[in-house]
Order: C-alpha cells, then structure tokens, then sequence
C-alpha cells in the first residue's frame, strides 16, 4: 500500500507539472494540493510547496506564494528556488527591504547565476524611486501647507483640495509621521490661529490622524499646542468647530490613556507620570471651560460631553476611580454652576436645552463611580454646601439657583437631590414660588416639584401639599408652559398606581382630559419645543392607562409631532418618547401574580392588581400596527443615532424594549428593517443595561429567523449581529431566547465560511453542543440543525475526531431517534461530515453498537429525505475504506440498496 501511495503522489505531482507547463496554473495547482495530501516525506513536501508557491505567483495569490515558498524554505534553507520564489512574492506585497534579503541570499549561493543579479538590480532601483516619491511627499506636505496659509491665494477649490488632501494623507500612519516630521504641528497651530472657520477645520481634523492611538505623538501635538488653545477653540461659537475639537480631544484622551493602561505593564514609570500629568491638565481647562463666560453654549456641551466619556471608569472591573475624585476635587462646584444656570437671568452663563440634562448625566455618572461611603459622603457634603451657598443671603436670585441646583441633582444622583431638598427653606421656598407671579421664576420651582414628586422619599409630603398646589396652578395659571408643567406634576403624583387599573388616584374620566390637552399641546407648533417636550413627559405618565394608550394611536398628528420632537436638537425628550413607547405597547415586565397570594388577598381584602382590558395582546397587536404606520422606527432610529448623554443605558434599555415588541409578528420585521431598524439594533445589543442587550439581540434573532440575513443586515454589518446572537445561548437567558438564539445562528452559519468562522471565535460551539443534550425537544432540535450548518467547518470537523468525545456518537443515535425532524438533522450532519471528512467513516462503526441497524432504518424510512441521507452516507462510507466496505456488504444493505437502486419515484 505503501509504493502505491508513493506512486500516486509522484504521479500526481508529474500530472501537475504538465499542466503548468500547459498554462493551466488552477489545474496544476489543485493537482500539487492533492499529492501533498497523500505525500509523507519532507523533501516531496517541501518541492510540492515550492511548486505551489510558482501556481500561486501566476495566479497572482501573493501572501499564500509566499506562505508556501517559506514551508519550502523551512525544510531546506539553500533552496534557491523556493528563495527567488518568495522573494517575488514580497515584491508584490510591497515588503521590499525582505525581498531583498532573499535575492542576497540567492546571488551568494549561485553568484553566476545572470537572472538573480537582473532582479537584484532592478529591485535596488525599484526601492529608490520609493525613497524618491517619499520625499516628493515631503515636498507635497510642504506646498499643501503653503497653499492653506498664503492669504492671497483667491481659488477656493485649490484649497478645499488641499486640505481634503492634508486629512487623508494624515489617517495613514506613514503620512501622519510624514506631516509630524516636515514641521506640520507648527504649520497646523498657524491654521488654528487664522480663525477661518474652514482651515481650522482642515487643522482638527488633521490633528485627528495625527493622534489617533499614538500617544508620543499626542504628547509632542499637547505641548506645543497647549492645553488653552485646545480648549478656547472649543468654546468657539462656530458649531462645526467645537464640534470638531471635541473630537480630536477625545481621540487624544484615548491616546493618552491608552498609555497609562500599557505602560503600567512596563517599566517606564516616569512616563506613566507624564501621561496622566497630561490628562489632568485637559480635564482641568474642560472644568475651566464650563465656567468660562466667553465660551458658546454648544461648546459648553461639548466640554460636559467629553467629561462623561472620558472622566469615570468604563467599567466596574477598573480599580482606579482616582480621575473620578480628582474632578470632584477640583470641579464638582464648577459642573454645579451650569446645572444651576437659570436661563434668562441676569449674567447667567450661555447654555442650550441639552446643557442641564447633560449636567445631570454627568453628576450621576461621577456618583456612581464612587467606591465606598465616605466618597460618597464628601460628594453629598460639596452639594449640600454648595446649595447653601446660593440659598442664604442672596436674596431671590440666589435661591431661584439653589432650586435649580435641586432639579439638577434630583434628574441626576438622586441621592444627593434628596439631601439637599431637605435642607432647611428648600421646600418652603419651592412651594411658595410655584405661586410667583413671574413666570420664569414660577418654571423654575414648578420643575423642582415634579422632579421631587418622582423621588419616593418626599412624595407624600408632596402628594399632601402638592397636588392641590398645582391643580390650582393648573385650572387659573394664564400662561401654557406653567400649565404643561403643573400637568405632568399632576400626571407624575396620579400614576403611582402604575399599570394597575384599579388605582387610580384620579377621577374618572380627567386622566383622558388630561391626555387630550398633553396631545393638544404636543401638535401645538406655536409652542416653543421646550414646553411641548413636557406635554410628552406628561403622556410618558398618562400612557400607563390603557384608554389613553387606545386614544394616542389614534391621533396620527399627535404621533408625528412626538416622533418629529425625538428627532430633533433637544435631546432630553428622549427619555419620555421611549416611555410613552414602552406603555402604547406594553413591553413593559409583565408580574404574574401567585395564584395562592391572590386567594390570601382576597380573603385578607386587600388590594389586588387588575389588568385592564384594552391591554389584552389584540389590543397591543393594533396598537403596535399602528405606531408601525406612523413611522416609529424611523424615530427610534434617529433616538439612537444620537451621540448624546440623554441616551443613557436606561433609555436604551425602553427603546430595546420598544423594538422587540415591534417585531414580534413575523410580517412586521421586513418593514422594521426597511426603515433601518436593523442597524438601530446593534449598538443597542453591544451596550446598555443587561436586559436592554438581550431585548435587542433577541430583535435581531427574530428578524434573522425569518428574513433573509445578507439583505437585512447588508456588507460587514451582518458580522456584527453574531456576537449579539451569541449572547442569547447564556446560561441565564431563557429556553425562548435560547431558542431563538439557535435558529438565528442556524441561518447565519449556512450562509459562509467566514460567517461561521466569526461563529467559532465567539466561542458559540461549545454551547450549541451542550443545548443538542437538552431535554426540551425544540432546544435540542435546533441545537442539532445549528451543528449540521456548523459541521462545513474544517474545525468543526475535526471536533467529530478528538478522543473522548461523544459528538460522533450523539449524531449517530440522534438519527435514530423517532422525532423525524431531530432524525433529519442529525442524519444530515452525518451526511455533510462523512463526505467532507473521510477519516469519520472509518469511526462510525466504533462509536455505538447500532450504526447498522440506524444506517437500515434510514433506508427503509417513509420519508424520502432520510433515505436520500442515508445513502449519501453509505455511499461515503463506502468509498473511504475497505474494513468499513466489508462491513456494510456482510449485512442486508446490498439487499436493501439494490432495491432502493430500482424504485424509479424516488431518482
């Protein structure tokens, strides 16, 4: 068997050296990757390398020319031609300096030889022009530069070209070295400085390439430019380049911490200093920035937003929260300021709409990232003391801010909002300017209230003195952004009742008044958006009723106008548009109560939950259709696309929530992915809370079951959705989204081989195997289908090999098994192995006692797809090695084929 193996590689590769000799490189290559199958030896290998390398030149496949030249190389280092080969192959992948190298090594063991010395010189006078257009480059940084800076130059274009130029060339790490080198950080300084909104601009954006994930480079970039003049360009009033500081700050944040967390590894602990010396001088001119009375509004937003990205830790796994205390330190009075900015007022600093919920976020954020109670403690004590200070002896204007300062801290670490609002006068004072006849005075303590009535700990307090207070407000006030406001004051204390249809604290009948004005209001263009976000916050509380939920689906124009408000600039409304969403279609936890606590309660009269009956799933099912026509996703969508503290991990937990209920009926996905609630669902599935994650990646299961996946999730983003899909065969997570999980995978895997590689390194195989030995029929039904897509996988393949294992086994009995579907499964992976992997065959009939009688009953099955399995197994079985051929001969199979070989229904 031996010399006949021996022979056959040998004929093998005789029958590949034709064919390249005849031009056919595919042919001759396939027939050199065959001989090396059957081919021991490790000088026959190493020539059929060498041979494959000179195929793939041809076929101009360079990085496997090169691959299969080094194993060549590797086996006998004085192979000229497997040299010369690869040496060809590294020209071509542009790694000229190791191409070299080679061509050396071949001039010195044959330095006759004419065609090595041709190539050497060429390659020499290749790497020259090389070095000659790099400093033609230098030339070209140099005249962009010039371009960008001459004042006299008139032609618009030219500049726009130059500068569109200048970013490219600095996104690639030899052009941004280039730039550093040629002067470039003074050069882009002396755009900055020209305050022409386009070269600033251009200079940002370059710097962006120049500092990404390289943090010498951004140190050098930090010192020569200095902190100040970062952070004054971010303050400017143009959007766009606040805008683009913002970022180019945030990529040098990342560069530099990037540094702290590699470094520390190291043993460069100087540098280690330097670095988060660095750091905290930007955060300390961001803090400064904040109360800057100079710097624009948008540029104050920009400054909060960095602070919330790059001050706390990402995640509880980091020990080191001292950047966290440091700002807190150094700036916890300076953040305060701007939450406690009274628009309007007298000297008050420039904010925008977002400013004070962002304020929030990041007060909540720094909060949160305390370790223990004593920085806890230290934190409430600055706001306590900072309250104070505005609260006593500054008369009206003083204590108009420390209410606002309540408000801030209330939407924020409500904990803290809490301590102060018991501070002594606070909720006097609050109460007695909700009467103020001065409507800006009256907006700021009406807003304290309803933000205070959200907090348990002084809702009953409120509750008493509250509700008349605003009711009167309500009912008498002229003007309709106090009445909006004293509203959802009302809404907040009446829903404490939750979904609970029996107890309401209202009348009958006035929570729809109420929701009819909110909607009034909400379609109400010639309110300013400010007050009409409220009338959504109101509706946010109103929709826990299920007749107000039935009314709002059917006012289109109130839909349209709350989903135009999600859309636009101010993003606090966010929150309360998933809210509203969440309630209109009940994606809300769902408690079933204990039968037997029920019959308790009864007895012991107490209370006990109804639901109402408008939210039986009918009800929810038209609901959904009708938000569906009315162009939610496109809302969600845009919700969140918004790079914004407003979206915080809750929000996006609601809007998860929203998506899931929105796919549940199959029909509904295709028009849910049209309008780009497919990309939507990504990012909600990578972060946020856990639940708001599994949500989504359960969304997207459902959409991938049902929907062909390369068209719902087009290009690379259809390799986004395996880790989200992954997530869903957790152990924690339930049968449903296991389940689910599976089926998505299952169509995802039948798809390609780098889909299923993706697969395999999202460690999915493992779990997949333990759900084949579930007891749930399903579970282990799609388990199995699951593996039979995976199984075209080289490493899957050999997985049905390694000792131990009883995969092999399991196929084998599963297609014995009486569920026809587990049986069809399993038999067609037994099918798709037998025939990719050869070597299995021979173990099949060492695995269990029954292949044969398993093998038979395939055949003689009813159902014409398991004989069509059954054979093409046979058949393999057959074809891979004699002991197994004879086996199967022995018994009744060739009565049984011979049969099966005349039945002209089934070709």
């Amino acid at each position: 068997a031996g010399a006949c193996r021996q022979v056959t590689a040998e004929q093998l590769r005789a029958r590949g050296n034709a064919l390249f000799q005849a031009g056919d490189h595919g042919a001759a290559l396939a027939a050199y990757t065959e001989a090396l199958s059957l081919s021991d030896a490790a000088s026959e290998r190493a020539v059929l390398h060498r041979n494959r390398a000179a195929c793939y030149l041809k076929l101009e496949d360079y990085t496997k020319a090169e691959a299969d030249a080094t194993k060549a190389i590797e086996a006998d280092g004085r192979d000229v031609k497997a040299l010369f080969r690869r040496s060809q192959a590294l020209q071509q992948l542009g790694r000229l300096d190791q191409a070299v190298s080679d061509l050396q090594r071949c001039v010195s063991l044959e330095p006759r030889n004419k065609a090595f010395q041709e190539a050497l010189r060429a390659l020499g006078s290749s790497m020259h022009e090389k070095m000659k257009t790099m400093s033609c480059t230098d030339s070209k940084v140099e005249q962009m530069f010039q371009i960008l800076l001459d004042l006299d130059e008139k032609d618009a274009d030219k500049k726009q070209k130059a500068a569109q130029n200048l970013i490219v060339l600095a996104r690639e790490e030899a052009g941004a070295e280039k730039i550093f080198q040629s002067d470039g950080v003074r050069l882009l300084t002396q755009l900055l400085d020209t305050a022409k909104a386009d070269l600033m601009l251009a200079a940002l954006r370059t710097l962006v390439g120049l500092c990404s994930g390289h943090r010498s480079r951004t140190m050098a970039i930090l010192a020569e430019l200095g902190a100040p003049r970062l952070s004054a360009v971010l303050g400017v009033e143009h959007e766009q380049v606040s805008l683009a500081a913002c970022n180019l700050l945030h990529v040098m944040f990342d560069s530099l911490k990037e540094g702290l967390q590699k470094d520390f590894r190291g043993k460069e602990d100087a540098v280690v200093l330097d670095s988060s010396r660095d750091l905290k001088l930007l955060i300390k001119h961001l803090l400064e920035l904040l109360v800057l009375e100079g710097a624009s509004a948008h540029g104050r937003d920009n400054a909060l937003n960095l602070l919330i990205k790059v001050v706390p830790r990402k995640s509880p796994k980091e020990t080191n929260n001292s950047l966290s205390l440091w700002v807190i330190d150094q700036g916890l009075k300076k953040i305060l300021e701007v939450g406690s900015t009274v628009c309007g007022s007298l000297g008050s600093l420039p904010v925008t709409e977002n400013s004070r919920m962002s304020t929030s976020v990041l007060l909540s954020k720094l909060y949160e990232d305390l370790k223990c109670d004593a920085e806890r403690e230290n934190f409430l004590h600055l706001c306590e003391d900072y309250v104070r200070s505005w609260f006593e002896g500054h008369e009206l204007p003083g204590k108009l801010r420390a209410i606002q300062t309540v408000s801030c801290l209330l939407q924020g670490p409500s904990d803290a909002g809490n301590r102060v609002l018991e501070l002594e006068g606070i909720m006097d004072s609050v109460l007695s300017l909700c009467a103020s006849v001065c409507e800006a005075h009256q907006l700021v303590a009406v807003e304290a209230l309803i933000h205070a009535a959200d907090k348990a700990k002084r809702a009953s307090f409120i509750t008493a003195n509250g509700v008349s207070l605003l009711k009167e407000i309500y009912k008498h006030s002229e003007r309709d952004s106090i009445r909006i406001r004293a509203l959802v004051g009302l809404c907040k204390l009446g829903s404490a009742g939750g979904t609970d249809f029996s107890m309401k604290q209202f009348a009958e009948g006035s929570t729809m008044k109420l929701a009819k004005q909110c909607r009034k209001w909400l379609c109400n263009e010639a309110i300013d958006a400010g007050t009409r976000r409220w009338a959504v916050e109101g509706l946010a509380y109103l929709t826990f009723d299920a007749d107000v939920k039935e009314e709002f689906v059917e006012d289109k124009a109130a839909m349209q106008a709350m989903f135009h408000l999600a859309k636009s600039e101010d993003r606090s409304v966010l929150y309360a548009v998933a809210s509203t969403l969440v309630n209109c279609t009940n994606s809300y936890d769902h408690e079933e109560p204990d039968p037997q606590m029920l019959e308790l309660a009864k007895y012991a009269k107490q209370h006990i939950p109804e639901q109402h009956p408008k939210d039986k799933p009918e009800f929810v099912k038209q609901r959904v259709r009708k938000l569906l026509m009315a162009g939610v996703v496109s809302a969600l969508a845009c919700m969140v696309k918004s790079e914004n503290p407003a979206l915080t991990n809750s929000c996006r937990e609601l809007i998860s929530r929203v998506f899931l209920a929105l796919v549940e009926e199959a029909e509904d996905r295709g028009g849910v992915v049209a309008q780009g609630g497919g990309k939507a669902l990504i990012p909600l599935s990578l972060e946020g809370t856990e639940v708001g994650q599994t949500k989504a990646a359960q969304a997207l299961a459902k959409i991938t079951i049902t929907s062909n996946p390369e068209m719902a999730f087009p290009g690379e983003r259809i390799y986004e959705v395996v880790r989200p899909l992954v997530s869903l065969l957790h152990l924690q997570r339930t049968g449903l989204e296991n389940f689910e999980g599976l089926m998505a995978l299952t169509n995802l895997a039948g798809i390609s081989e780098r889909l299923r590689q993706k697969i395999l390194k999202e460690r999915a195989v493992p779990m997949i195997e333990g759900y084949m030995f579930e007891e749930h029929e399903l579970i282990r039904l799609a388990a199995t289908e699951c593996m039979c897509n995976m199984a075209m996988s080289k490493e899957v393949q050999e997985l049905f090999l390694a000792e131990g294992s009883d995969r092999l086994k399991l196929m084998v009995l599963y297609s014995g098994e009486e569920d026809e579907k587990l049986r069809r499964a399993a038999s067609g992976t037994l099918a798709m192995l037998t025939a990719l992997h050869p070597p299995i065959c021979k173990r099949i009939p060492q695995v269990t006692v029954h292949w044969l009688e398993i093998l038979q009953a395939l055949l003689l099955s009813p159902s014409a797809e398991l004989q069509h399995r059954g054979a093409v197994v046979v058949m393999n079985m057959m074809a891979a090695a004699r002991e197994v051929a004879e086996q199967l001969i022995a018994s009744e199979m060739l009565e049984i084929l011979s049969v099966l070989a005349k039945d002209k229904d089934k070709p």
